[in-house]
Protein backbone atom coordinates (compact mmCIF):
# COMPACT_ATOMS: atom_id res chain seq x y z
CA UNK A 1 0.00 0.00 0.00
CA UNK A 2 1.33 3.45 -0.94
CA UNK A 3 1.60 5.89 1.95
CA UNK A 4 3.90 8.56 0.44
CA UNK A 5 2.74 11.60 -1.49
CA UNK A 6 2.88 11.33 -5.28
CA UNK A 7 2.50 13.71 -8.19
CA UNK A 8 0.51 12.90 -11.29
CA UNK A 9 1.61 13.77 -14.81
CA UNK A 10 1.96 12.26 -18.25
CA UNK A 11 4.59 10.88 -20.62
CA UNK A 12 4.82 10.85 -24.43
CA UNK A 13 2.87 14.06 -24.88
CA UNK A 14 -0.05 12.91 -22.72
CA UNK A 15 -0.40 9.41 -24.13
CA UNK A 16 0.68 7.80 -20.84
CA UNK A 17 -0.57 8.53 -17.32
CA UNK A 18 2.30 8.55 -14.83
CA UNK A 19 2.64 8.96 -11.07
CA UNK A 20 5.92 9.39 -9.20
CA UNK A 21 6.90 10.20 -5.63
CA UNK A 22 6.82 13.88 -4.77
CA UNK A 23 10.12 13.66 -2.89
CA UNK A 24 13.39 11.87 -3.66
CA UNK A 25 14.28 10.34 -7.01
CA UNK A 26 12.42 11.89 -9.96
CA UNK A 27 12.18 10.38 -13.42
CA UNK A 28 14.26 11.91 -16.21
CA UNK A 29 14.27 11.27 -19.94
CA UNK A 30 16.40 8.12 -19.66
CA UNK A 31 13.58 5.53 -19.44
CA UNK A 32 11.75 7.17 -22.34
CA UNK A 33 14.86 6.96 -24.50
CA UNK A 34 15.50 3.37 -23.43
CA UNK A 35 12.01 2.30 -24.41
CA UNK A 36 12.47 3.98 -27.79
CA UNK A 37 15.43 1.71 -28.62
CA UNK A 38 13.34 -1.47 -28.52
CA UNK A 39 12.34 -2.74 -31.93
CA UNK A 40 10.01 -5.68 -31.44
CA UNK A 41 7.09 -7.41 -33.08
CA UNK A 42 3.81 -8.22 -31.30
CA UNK A 43 4.34 -11.10 -28.91
CA UNK A 44 7.91 -10.17 -28.01
CA UNK A 45 8.86 -10.19 -24.33
CA UNK A 46 10.77 -7.28 -22.78
CA UNK A 47 12.14 -6.91 -19.27
CA UNK A 48 13.33 -3.70 -17.62
CA UNK A 49 15.82 -3.92 -14.76
CA UNK A 50 15.58 -1.22 -12.13
CA UNK A 51 12.24 -0.15 -13.58
CA UNK A 52 11.51 2.48 -10.94
CA UNK A 53 7.91 3.67 -11.09
CA UNK A 54 7.49 2.08 -14.53
CA UNK A 55 8.13 4.96 -16.95
CA UNK A 56 10.11 2.82 -19.40
CA UNK A 57 7.57 0.00 -19.42
CA UNK A 58 4.69 2.42 -19.90
CA UNK A 59 6.37 4.09 -22.87
CA UNK A 60 7.21 0.71 -24.33
CA UNK A 61 3.60 -0.44 -24.16
CA UNK A 62 2.39 2.80 -25.76
CA UNK A 63 4.90 2.57 -28.62
CA UNK A 64 4.59 -1.15 -29.30
CA UNK A 65 1.10 -2.54 -28.68
CA UNK A 66 1.17 -6.31 -28.54
CA UNK A 67 4.48 -6.76 -26.72
CA UNK A 68 4.53 -8.05 -23.15
CA UNK A 69 6.72 -6.61 -20.42
CA UNK A 70 7.99 -7.17 -16.91
CA UNK A 71 9.95 -5.08 -14.46
CA UNK A 72 12.45 -5.69 -11.69
CA UNK A 73 12.63 -3.14 -8.86
CA UNK A 74 14.31 -3.68 -5.49
CA UNK A 75 12.57 -0.88 -3.55
CA UNK A 76 9.15 -2.22 -2.43
CA UNK A 77 7.44 1.19 -2.34
CA UNK A 78 8.68 2.09 -5.82
CA UNK A 79 7.64 -1.33 -7.12
CA UNK A 80 4.16 -0.75 -5.68
CA UNK A 81 3.96 2.59 -7.46
CA UNK A 82 5.05 0.94 -10.71
CA UNK A 83 2.32 -1.63 -10.20
CA UNK A 84 -0.24 1.15 -9.74
CA UNK A 85 0.98 2.97 -12.87
CA UNK A 86 0.77 -0.18 -14.95
CA UNK A 87 -2.71 -0.96 -13.64
CA UNK A 88 -3.93 2.57 -14.43
CA UNK A 89 -2.62 2.26 -17.98
CA UNK A 90 -4.34 -1.05 -18.69
CA UNK A 91 -1.28 -3.25 -18.10
CA UNK A 92 -2.44 -5.28 -15.11
CA UNK A 93 -0.86 -8.45 -16.52
CA UNK A 94 2.69 -6.97 -16.62
CA UNK A 95 4.49 -8.21 -13.49
CA UNK A 96 6.85 -6.14 -11.31
CA UNK A 97 9.25 -8.29 -9.32
CA UNK A 98 10.48 -6.91 -5.99
CA UNK A 99 14.10 -8.05 -6.06
CA UNK A 100 17.65 -6.97 -6.74
CA UNK A 101 18.72 -7.41 -10.35
CA UNK A 102 21.58 -9.70 -9.29
CA UNK A 103 19.32 -11.95 -7.20
CA UNK A 104 20.14 -15.52 -8.37
CA UNK A 105 16.45 -16.45 -8.07
CA UNK A 106 15.36 -13.96 -10.76
CA UNK A 107 15.34 -16.54 -13.62
CA UNK A 108 12.94 -18.69 -11.62
CA UNK A 109 10.78 -15.73 -10.58
CA UNK A 110 10.24 -14.57 -14.15
CA UNK A 111 9.77 -18.12 -15.47
CA UNK A 112 12.07 -17.20 -18.34
CA UNK A 113 11.14 -20.03 -20.71
CA UNK A 114 10.96 -18.85 -23.41
CA UNK A 115 13.50 -16.25 -22.48
CA UNK A 116 13.06 -12.54 -23.06
CA UNK A 117 13.66 -10.99 -26.45
CA UNK A 118 14.96 -7.69 -25.06
CA UNK A 119 16.22 -6.28 -21.78
CA UNK A 120 16.66 -2.59 -20.99
CA UNK A 121 18.27 -0.95 -17.97
CA UNK A 122 19.40 2.35 -16.49
CA UNK A 123 21.81 0.89 -13.91
CA UNK A 124 22.97 2.76 -10.81
CA UNK A 125 26.41 4.21 -11.49
CA UNK A 126 27.48 6.56 -8.69
CA UNK A 127 30.43 5.11 -6.79
CA UNK A 128 29.57 3.59 -3.42
CA UNK A 129 32.06 6.00 -1.83
CA UNK A 130 30.35 9.09 -3.28
CA UNK A 131 28.55 11.55 -0.99
CA UNK A 132 25.26 10.10 0.16
CA UNK A 133 21.99 11.68 -0.92
CA UNK A 134 19.58 12.80 1.84
CA UNK A 135 16.99 10.62 0.06
CA UNK A 136 17.55 6.88 0.69
CA UNK A 137 15.46 6.05 -2.37
CA UNK A 138 17.58 8.30 -4.58
CA UNK A 139 20.70 6.63 -3.19
CA UNK A 140 19.28 3.19 -3.93
CA UNK A 141 18.52 4.20 -7.52
CA UNK A 142 21.90 5.78 -8.25
CA UNK A 143 24.62 4.39 -5.94
CA UNK A 144 26.38 1.21 -7.05
CA UNK A 145 29.00 -1.01 -5.42
CA UNK A 146 32.14 -1.87 -7.36
CA UNK A 147 31.40 -4.39 -10.08
CA UNK A 148 27.67 -3.66 -10.22
CA UNK A 149 27.67 -2.96 -13.97
CA UNK A 150 29.25 -6.33 -14.73
CA UNK A 151 26.84 -8.01 -12.32
CA UNK A 152 23.78 -6.43 -13.91
CA UNK A 153 25.01 -7.39 -17.38
CA UNK A 154 25.61 -11.02 -16.43
CA UNK A 155 22.24 -11.31 -14.67
CA UNK A 156 20.28 -9.85 -17.57
CA UNK A 157 22.04 -11.89 -20.23
CA UNK A 158 20.85 -15.04 -18.42
CA UNK A 159 17.27 -13.94 -19.09
CA UNK A 160 17.71 -13.38 -22.83
CA UNK A 161 17.19 -15.75 -25.73
CA UNK A 162 19.83 -16.24 -28.38
CA UNK A 163 19.70 -13.17 -30.60
CA UNK A 164 18.10 -11.08 -27.86
CA UNK A 165 19.37 -7.60 -27.05
CA UNK A 166 20.48 -5.83 -23.90
CA UNK A 167 20.40 -2.03 -23.99
CA UNK A 168 21.74 0.20 -21.21
CA UNK A 169 21.81 3.98 -20.80
CA UNK A 170 24.92 5.17 -18.97
CA UNK A 171 27.28 8.10 -18.44
CA UNK A 172 29.64 8.30 -21.40
CA UNK A 173 32.63 7.66 -19.11
CA UNK A 174 31.35 4.10 -18.58
CA UNK A 175 30.95 3.08 -22.21
CA UNK A 176 34.23 1.13 -22.30
CA UNK A 177 33.36 -0.71 -19.10
CA UNK A 178 29.90 -1.52 -20.43
CA UNK A 179 31.32 -2.84 -23.70
CA UNK A 180 33.83 -5.01 -21.83
CA UNK A 181 31.09 -6.39 -19.57
CA UNK A 182 28.88 -7.23 -22.54
CA UNK A 183 31.70 -8.90 -24.44
CA UNK A 184 32.62 -10.99 -21.38
CA UNK A 185 29.01 -12.22 -21.19
CA UNK A 186 28.81 -13.33 -24.82
CA UNK A 187 27.19 -10.24 -26.30
CA UNK A 188 28.42 -9.06 -29.68
CA UNK A 189 27.53 -6.63 -32.48
CA UNK A 190 27.80 -3.89 -29.87
CA UNK A 191 26.35 -0.51 -30.81
CA UNK A 192 27.08 2.80 -29.12
CA UNK A 193 24.73 5.74 -29.58
CA UNK A 194 25.88 9.07 -28.06
CA UNK A 195 23.35 11.55 -26.71
CA UNK A 196 24.73 15.03 -27.35
CA UNK A 197 23.41 17.75 -24.98
CA UNK A 198 24.02 20.33 -27.74
CA UNK A 199 25.49 20.12 -31.23
CA UNK A 200 29.29 20.20 -30.98
CA UNK A 201 29.35 19.37 -27.25
CA UNK A 202 30.73 16.14 -25.75
CA UNK A 203 28.16 13.43 -25.02
CA UNK A 204 27.45 12.99 -21.33
CA UNK A 205 25.15 10.00 -21.77
CA UNK A 206 25.32 7.05 -24.16
CA UNK A 207 23.17 4.10 -25.09
CA UNK A 208 25.03 0.79 -25.39
CA UNK A 209 23.41 -2.27 -26.93
CA UNK A 210 24.69 -5.80 -27.43
CA UNK A 211 23.18 -8.90 -29.02
CA UNK A 212 23.37 -12.37 -27.50
CA UNK A 213 25.58 -14.42 -29.82
CA UNK A 214 26.10 -11.44 -32.13
CA UNK A 215 29.16 -11.67 -34.39
CA UNK A 216 28.93 -8.37 -36.24
CA UNK A 217 31.40 -5.53 -35.87
CA UNK A 218 30.86 -2.95 -33.18
CA UNK A 219 29.72 0.47 -34.39
CA UNK A 220 29.41 4.02 -33.09
CA UNK A 221 26.13 5.44 -34.38
CA UNK A 222 25.57 9.08 -35.38
CA UNK A 223 23.77 9.79 -32.12
CA UNK A 224 21.03 12.21 -31.11
CA UNK A 225 21.33 15.93 -30.31
CA UNK A 226 18.95 16.61 -27.43
CA UNK A 227 18.74 20.39 -27.11
CA UNK A 228 18.62 23.49 -29.28
CA UNK A 229 21.20 26.24 -28.68
CA UNK A 230 18.52 28.60 -27.41
CA UNK A 231 16.81 26.05 -25.18
CA UNK A 232 14.23 23.32 -25.59
CA UNK A 233 14.50 19.96 -27.29
CA UNK A 234 15.44 19.49 -30.92
CA UNK A 235 12.77 18.29 -33.34
CA UNK A 236 14.42 14.85 -33.41
CA UNK A 237 14.37 14.60 -29.61
CA UNK A 238 10.78 15.87 -29.42
CA UNK A 239 9.71 13.18 -31.86
CA UNK A 240 11.00 10.52 -29.48
CA UNK A 241 10.14 12.09 -26.11
CA UNK A 242 6.71 13.50 -27.01
CA UNK A 243 5.49 11.64 -30.08
CA UNK A 244 6.76 8.16 -29.25
CA UNK A 245 8.93 7.65 -32.32
CA UNK A 246 11.70 5.04 -32.30
CA UNK A 247 15.40 5.60 -31.61
CA UNK A 248 16.89 2.83 -33.75
CA UNK A 249 20.18 1.31 -32.63
CA UNK A 250 21.33 0.50 -36.14
CA UNK A 251 22.46 2.23 -39.32
CA UNK A 252 19.35 1.50 -41.37
CA UNK A 253 17.30 4.45 -40.08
Amino acid sequence: MLTEATTHGTLLGGRVSYRQFRDGYRTGIEPVLLAATVQARPGARVIEAGCGAGAGLLCLASRLPGVSGAGIEQDPATAALARRNLDENGLADWPVLVAGVEDPAIPMLVEAIPRFDHAIANPPWHRNTATMSPSPRRDLARRAPEGALAGWTASLVRLLRDGGTLTMILPSALHARATASMTACGLGTIRLLPLWPLSGKPARIVLVQGTVGGHGDGVVLPGLVLHRPGGGYTDAAEAILRSGEALPMDLSA
